[in-house]
């Protein structure tokens, strides 16, 4: 199963801390991460999955693969720029987006209005009419982050999609 995770580009290291666990725990559980391919969040979660085992991703925004972070096993050259959210975001079975800035919401903008589950972690809040949006799931620490995109992912395959 194809997790996208989503982030910071200059995270916080309270943050990137966060991301490394979560690419750990989603290798250890037998996930490949699917990420931006660059640094910061995206090169933190690599990591993580690579401590453990795992198979990384990484959807990059030019056309040269040695852009990629050092932990990506496969680097895909879009060559699109930040057009390339939306295959980050639609390449997963569900996101997990932690931290980040305008670009992790336009990833969450994508996948939300494609139905696609996104779990968030010190994240994005998103509001309507003056209300909290319920699309983006609270998770409180990189383990509950996980368990939550995992159900997420699995519901979504259950249903088809």
């Amino acid at each position: 199963m194809m997790i996208s995770v989503i982030g910071a580009r200059r995270p916080s290291p309270e943050t990137a801390g966060m991301a490394e666990e979560v690419g750990r725990m989603l290798a250890l559980r037998g996930a490949t991460v699917v990420c931006g391919g660059l640094g910061g969040v995206m090169e933190a979660v690599c990591r993580g999955a690579k401590s453990a085992g795992g198979t990384t991703i990484g959807i990059l925004p030019g056309s040269d693969p040695a852009d990629a972070n050092p932990y990506v096993d496969f680097p895909i050259c879009t060559g699109m720029g930040y057009a390339r959210n939306v295959i980050v975001v639609k390449s997963g079975r569900a996101v997990v987006a932690i931290g980040g800035a305008y670009g992790t919401l336009s990833e969450i903008g994508h996948a939300l209005s494609e139905n696609i589950p996104v779990v968030g972690l010190n994240t994005w809040v998103t509001s309507r009419g003056g209300q909290e949006d319920a699309g983006i799931v609270r998770a409180d620490s990189p383990e509950d982050a996980v368990s939550q995109v995992l159900r997420a992912a699995e519901a979504r395959g259950e249903r088809g999609r």
